[in-house]
């Protein structure tokens, strides 16, 4: 369609034929025509310029947590010179960059990159980028859409958590570094399940998959110490407000990475389902996703969800149980799943709960409250001392 300058070349131009049909000059009539073509000529070419402009766009860095800095980098690309192109790229609900590009050579990109801030945690869809060309003149302009929808992933904001949970016989000293499990299981054949998104493909078991007609995977016997288990717990009851909901999603994002790193294989559980496996990578992001889209619930019944998370047998060496206020329903919770691991960490995000965090302390589960805007950090790392001398001292 005519730009602003295109619109008002063609009321010129109408005006030139009009004034030459009173006054009969020839001069008026080619000047008229000449606008009036142009206009024509230059619709004529922005419409077949934007589908010939190709964008392509890259994200750094492949990790994003909430409160850091993303570097987005677009490319336009075209097979024809054009001289005046404008991209608009939106991360939607985060802002949109928009660049003008005076003259694109066919096959020599223009590159263009913005920063975005990346707050809060949450999924970001990016693009497509919408193109708007423009002729020489800029008489003219056309726009349409070029590249694919990106996924901005933000992670929930984490903390470099120092110290480990005491395992049966290991030193607390030992455990203040790094763990010696292995991340991969062990070499004892175990069972047989379904494929889940994630699991590395290198163990799938084809005769199985042949026959039951959908992958299956051989489960390797983990070492019991390895295994960890954080639960979230999603019910809007446990929290005052949404800060103190941020706040338990912080700690078990934090204590989910650190057992990660120090050789754990965590099992994640964010309020729904059997929980994220995490074996390697792959899975690590799939685990991380989910805490970047979790909510409150009005609606979820923890006992019952934590029953049926029993029967899939999961247990082992650390417990992790992360909540809001500690109440009679966590309590529960503990002590129906405390017995199958070696250890239980508690960690409350809501403020004041000192007194309701007794009765975990006395049936020896590890504490820590970090109620916002305190850090997890210090409070873990005392969390952990304390467990490493009552063991001592027992």
């Amino acid at each position: 369609m005519p730009t602003t300058r295109g619109w008002a070349a063609l009321g010129a131009g109408i005006a030139l034929v009009v004034l030459w049909a009173v006054f009969g000059e020839d001069f008026m009539l080619a000047a008229g025509l000449f606008l009036i073509a142009g206009i024509a000529g230059g619709m004529v070419y922005v419409r077949s310029a934007v589908p010939r402009v190709g964008v392509t766009r890259k994200l750094t860095p492949f990790q994003v947590h909430d409160g850091d800095r993303a570097i987005v980098e677009v490319a336009l690309t075209t097979s024809r010179r054009m001289a005046q192109a404008t991209v608009l790229d939106e991360v939607l609900g985060l802002g949109t960059a928009r660049f003008v590009a005076d003259r694109v050579e066919p096959q020599d990109p223009m590159i263009a990159r913005y920063e975005v801030s990346c707050r809060p945690r949450g999924v970001y869809p990016v693009g497509p980028a919408v193109i708007q060309v423009r002729d020489p003149l800029a008489l003219t302009e056309a726009g349409g859409t070029a590249g694919r929808v990106d996924r901005l992933v933000v992670y929930p904001a984490v903390e470099d958590l120092d110290g480990l949970p005491l395992g049966r016989g290991y030193d607390p000293t030992v455990n203040t570094s790094r763990t010696s499990f292995s991340q991969t299981g062990g070499d004892d054949f175990f069972t047989l399940r379904e494929y889940q998104q994630g699991d590395d493909l290198r163990k799938v078991h084809w005769p199985s998959t042949a026959k039951r007609d959908e992958l299956m995977i051989r489960q390797l016997e983990l070492p019991w110490q390895s295994r960890a288990l954080l639960l979230l717990d999603t019910r809007s009851s446990a929290y005052p407000d949404g800060e103190s909901f941020e706040q338990a999603v912080r700690g078990v994002a934090s204590a989910f990475r650190h057992l990660f790193r120090n050789g754990y294989t965590p099992t994640l559980w964010t309020g729904s389902g059997t929980g994220t496996a995490v074996g390697g990578s792959e899975s690590y992001g799939i685990a991380m996703e989910g805490l970047a889209i979790v909510q409150r619930s009005t609606e979820l019944d923890l006992g019952t969800a934590l029953a049926r998370l029993r029967r899939n047998g999961l247990s082992g060496g650390v417990l992790v149980l992360v909540t809001g206020v500690p109440d009679d329903p966590a309590l529960s919770v503990y002590r129906s799943l405390g017995s199958d691991f070696y250890r239980t960490i508690v960690m409350s995000s809501a403020g004041g709960t000192d007194d309701a965090m007794v009765p975990f302390g006395r049936a020896g589960a590890t504490t820590v409250s970090a109620p916002p805007p305190d850090r997890w950090a210090p409070a873990w790392k005392q969390g952990m001392e304390r467990s490493w001398s009552t063991a001592t001292a027992g």
